[in-house]
Parts: C-alpha cells; sequence; structure tokens
C-alpha cells in the first residue's frame, strides 16, 4: 500500500486543464456546433435590464433554455416578448462560463404559428379592455363638418388616394396627412408619434390643428396589421383628444385600435365618408327644410291674420263711437249753459224762505248776551292764572333754597373748605392723609395746594353743635 506522501501514478498522460480552459473548450465547441439554431418555445419569465438587455427562458413541456435578446437587437426583432408567448428564436448557442450553463443568443424572433398571434391578440385585448381604453362611454362623437381632417398613413399606398378623392367628391376641406410607415419594423412607433403630434397641435398655430383624425391602412394578413395591435398604438388612440376613425384592413379585418377608437370604419373609403357628409346632400336638406320653413311661416301668418280680422269684426266702428260721444257733449254743454242760471234761482228762493222765516232781533239779543258770559269767563280764568302762577313762584323758590342748602359748596360761603387728594376724590378722615402727601383745599373763591405735615393724627374730639334749623345736612 503506497504511502500518504506518495502521490497515486498517472494511467495516462493527458495533461489537466484549469477549470477557465475547460470552460472555453466547451464555449467553442458549442458555439463551433450550433452556430445558427431556430429554436420554437414559449417565452417565461421576460425581464429587460436597465442596460436595455432582455433576458428571458424558452421552455416546452420537457426542457428549459435561457436566452438573451442584446439592447441592438431588441429593437429589430419586431415583437416585445411578453409571458407565455409561443415564439421561434433565430440565433446562436452560446456557453456562460459563470454558472457553467448555456444558453442561446437570440438575434431574431417570429411568432409560432397563426393561433399564437390570436391567443397574444386576445390576452391583449383583454388586458386593455380591464383598464377601461375600450368603454363607450369614453368615446367621443366626430364632428358633423369637420374644416381640417388628419390622416395617419402610408402616403404611397392606394389608402391615401381613395380617401383624398372621397373627401374632394362629397364635400371638400383641408387635409393634412402625416405619412407613416403601415407595417414592418418601426411602424408602430411611427403611427404613435403621429397620433400624438397631431393632439400635440395648438390652436391657431401655423399648422392648422384637426378636427377629426384617420387612421387608415389596406387590407393584410393578421401579421401585417399587427402594428395596429401594438400596446402603444392602442393606447395614443384611445388618449387623443381629437375624434378618431380607425380604418385597418377590409371589413372583416379587426384590429386592437378599432375598438379603442372613436369610430370604426370597415374600410378607409368608408372613413372619407363617415368623416364629412355629402354637399348636394346638404344642399337638398337645406333646401328642403327652407321650404319646410317657409311653409310653416305661411300658415302661421295665414292663421294669425284670421284670428285678426275676426277681433276687428268685434270692435265697433270709430266714427258711430265719436258720433255718439259728440252728441253725448252737446246734451252736457246744453245743460251747462242752463244749469248755473237755475241754480242761481233754485239757492235764492230757498234764502227768501229762509229769511222770512228768520227773527233777526232775537237773534241779536242771544248774541249779546253769549258775549256777556264768554267776557265773564274770560276775567275768571285770568284771575286764576295769576294765583296759579304765584303759588308755583312760591313753591319755586321754596325749593331753590332747599336744595341750595343741601349744596356740598354751600358750607364754603360759611368758612367751610373742602380737601382732596392728589386724584380728585375727596378726603373725610385725617388717618387716611400720610405725611408728604399732596392736597388741594377748596374754598369759596378758590383751590390752593398744601402739602401734609405729620399725617395719621386722629383730631380732637369736639362736643357736636347743634344743627341750624335753617341749614341743611351736608350729606
Amino acid at each position: 500500500m503506497p504511502s500518504l506522501e506518495t502521490p497515486p501514478a498517472s494511467d495516462h498522460n493527458a495533461p489537466a486543464l484549469t477549470v477557465s480552459q475547460l470552460s472555453n473548450r466547451l464555449k467553442r465547441t458549442v458555439e463551433d456546433a450550433f452556430g445558427y439554431v431556430r429554436v420554437k418555445g414559449e417565452i417565461s419569465q421576460p425581464k429587460v435590464a436597465g442596460s436595455g438587455h432582455c433576458y428571458l427562458r424558452l421552455k416546452d413541456e420537457d426542457a428549459v433554455i435561457d436566452g438573451i435578446v442584446w439592447r441592438g437587437a431588441m429593437a429589430k426583432i419586431g415583437i416585445r416578448p411578453e409571458e407565455g408567448m409561443e415564439v421561434i428564436a433565430t440565433g446562436k448557442l452560446t456557453t456562460y462560463p459563470g454558472r457553467s450553463s448555456y444558453q442561446i443568443i437570440i438575434e431574431s424572433m417570429e411568432l409560432a404559428g397563426q393561433g399564437a398571434l390570436l391567443k397574444l391578440l386576445e390576452d391583449r385585448r383583454k388586458k386593455l379592455a380591464a383598464e377601461g381604453l375600450f368603454d363607450e362611454g369614453r368615446k367621443k362623437p366626430l364632428p358633423f363638418l369637420p374644416t381640417v381632417i388628419g390622416v395617419v398613413t402610408s402616403p404611397t399606398g392606394a389608402v391615401i388616394r381613395d380617401i383624398l378623392h372621397r373627401i374632394r367628391e362629397r364635400c371638400g376641406c383641408h387635409v393634412i396627412i402625416w405619412p407613416v410607415r403601415v407595417q414592418g419594423e418601426g411602424a408602430a412607433d411611427e403611427v404613435t408619434a403621429a397620433i400624438n403630434g397631431f393632439n400635440a397641435l395648438p390652436e391657431g398655430g401655423a399648422i392648422p390643428r384637426p378636427d377629426l383624425l384617420i387612421v387608415a391602412r389596406g387590407g393584410g394578413s393578421l401579421e401585417d396589421l399587427w402594428s395596429f395591435n401594438e400596446e402603444n398604438v392602442v393606447r395614443a388612440a384611445a388618449a387623443s383628444k381629437i375624434p378618431l376613425i380607425s380604418a385597418i384592413g377590409h371589413e372583416t379585418d379587426w384590429t386592437l385600435i378599432d375598438y379603442a377608437a372613436d369610430r370604426r370604419a370597415p374600410t378607409p373609403t368608408g372613413a372619407a365618408e363617415m368623416a364629412v357628409p355629402v354637399r348636394l346632400d346638404l344642399l337638398a336638406n337645406v333646401q328642403q327644410r327652407h321650404g319646410r320653413l317657409v311653409q310653416g311661416i305661411t300658415r302661421l301668418l295665414t292663421e294669425r291674420s284670421i284670428h285678426l280680422e275676426g277681433l276687428i269684426r268685434g270692435i265697433p266702428r270709430l266714427d258711430h263711437i265719436v258720433a255718439q260721444k259728440t252728441q253725448d257733449l252737446d246734451v252736457l254743454a246744453e245743460r251747462l249753459a242752463l244749469g248755473p242760471r237755475s241754480l242761481l234761482q233754485t239757492k235764492g228762493h230757498e234764502l227768501a224762505v229762509i229769511s222770512a222765516k228768520l227773527d233777526l232781533d232775537r237773534f241779536g239779543r242771544d248774541i249779546e248776551r253769549h258775549v256777556s258770559d264768554v267776557e265773564k269767563l274770560a276775567q275768571r280764568f285770568a284771575r286764576a292764572a295769576a294765583r296759579g302762577i304765584e303759588d308755583c313762584a312760591a313753591k319755586l323758590e321754596s325749593f331753590a333754597a332747599r336744595l341750595d342748602s343741601s349744596s356740598p359748596f354751600s358750607p364754603l360761603k360759611r368758612g367751610y373748605a373742602l380737601v382732596r387728594d392728589a386724584g380728585g376724590d375727596p378726603i373725610t378722615a385725617a388717618a387716611a392723609m400720610a405725611a408728604g402727601a399732596m392736597i388741594e383745599i377748596e374754598f369759596n373763591d378758590g383751590k390752593v395746594g398744601a402739602r401734609v405735615e405729620g399725617g395719621g393724627a386722629k383730631p380732637q374730639t369736639k362736643p357736636a353743635r347743634k344743627p341750624d334749623p335753617g341749614q341743611g345736612s351736608l350729606l
């Protein structure tokens, strides 16, 4: 048994490889053997990194392989990888030594048959419908007679010629064409940019803002029309502030933009017919409405004329009214001429009767007696008024004397004084005056200031004087 210190003898002469050397040989072998492959499978876990590269996995029922779409190839493959999409990926196999795995570098990608396209289309339709992009409530009405129409289509196909011809023969208006590719790589981005560009035009700018948009393309297979199923195109159509008509393919062709548009036309020519009315139809409609208006006004005037004639028949004739009033005026004038004379005669007769009945002597004696009574009453009233005034004057003098005796300033006339502190309030006790305080002393003829010396002493008690019977209380 060999010892532990002795390495075992090699039974071959092959040199030992490092891990890197082995990985590099495997990488070259795989790339040489599988430099071009087409792999069919279902996309799983697609993820776009910040660098722009897309990492995904292709799988079937029994196996899975990693795949990479470099950033430069993302814009060329034509479709955006999504979960569950069945595709045929074209590229080459390589290995990734860092994880000892192999992967396919995808250079192009196509959907695996019509069924895969239809499944992807249905899944995308359900997703956008769930977001409300296809709701009928958000669709805008088309203008009745647009002055400017924006058309998004290819400038070289028959579609634009059909649209212009149909608009011209129906009711010509200003048409602005935004040329785009309608299929192939970059078509969806150009259509999206056109719709957004028309909406970005300002009102009153150098380029007139359209009143209506038409997105049109001729017929084709599902793959040919696929650009109008792209999500960015559908979202741009749904977000358009300008009413939009979609006219993609023939009547049996439906794309997702048809669901998001405000109206769907079966053909591009049908879109032009929806956009503008027939000028001759408008003229005929106007003439018909004019005739109906004239008939209505004529009928109304006739009815009003008949009604007015009926009212006129019910009004009496003016000359009859004037004649009757003239006769009434003559009668009144005659009565006016005779009235004063008859009135004077009547009143004179009544006055004579009253004078005959009136005894003037007795009436004079009654007047003299009433005048004498009035004079006596006047003398009595004058004497009573004089006595009343004298009594009031005596009471007033008594009240004035009592009021004067009650005044706080009345004692000042008899030698008393009123003492106030610096604030003007009266001082009623010597204890309320502090030494050195300034006071004011009011006499009968004026006021003087003084300073308190040795304040706080209680005054000597003197026997109370009997109040003067003619003097009122100071309080």
